[in-house]
């Protein structure tokens, strides 16, 4: 039973870091959100890789939230903000990375319960490559923190 239970283990974890659009052109690493409390907004972070053409993300949906929308943070006036955004280019044979601190998606009316180490399913609408679908990973705060630059 040990065994089975070191496997299934594994398994889980070498899953996490399979691309999730294995047969197009966009593949998908380290898929993680950040969940404070379900009243509030969440944020996700992921890596688009890819091996075609140009392409843009424009939207996201989740069983896991009611509303998933693309934002970026701006620097205005020696503040940093959030701002809605339409995409997220993604370049030909490049990648884009939604990150702490940068792009990212925000997920608004989150299903109660969720928690660090748990796991839920996400689209990803992209202009050309139509929908890739993601497994994302909630992740404990310290690893979803902005980097802070140092002066």
């Amino acid at each position: 039973m040990l065994r089975f239970a070191l496997a299934a283990a594994l398994a889980a974890s070498l899953a996490a870091t399979v691309p999730a659009a294995a047969d197009g052109p966009l593949t998908v690493e380290d898929a993680r959100a950040r969940i404070l409390l379900p009243s509030r907004p969440g944020a996700a972070w992921l890596t688009i890789r890819n091996a075609g053409e140009a392409d843009r993300l424009v939207g996201a949906e989740s069983p896991a939230a009611e509303r998933i929308e693309l934002h970026t943070h701006i620097h205005e006036g020696g503040v940093m903000m959030m701002r809605k955004v339409e995409s997220v280019e993604v370049p030909a044979s490049g990648a884009a990375a939604l990150e702490p601190g940068g792009d990212h998606l925000m997920l608004f009316g989150l299903k109660a319960g969720l928690k660090a180490g748990d796991r839920f399913p996400l689209t990803l609408w992209f202009e050309k490559a139509g929908r890739v679908d993601v497994e994302m990973r909630i992740a404990p705060l310290a690893e979803t923190a902005p980097k802070r630059k140092r002066r």
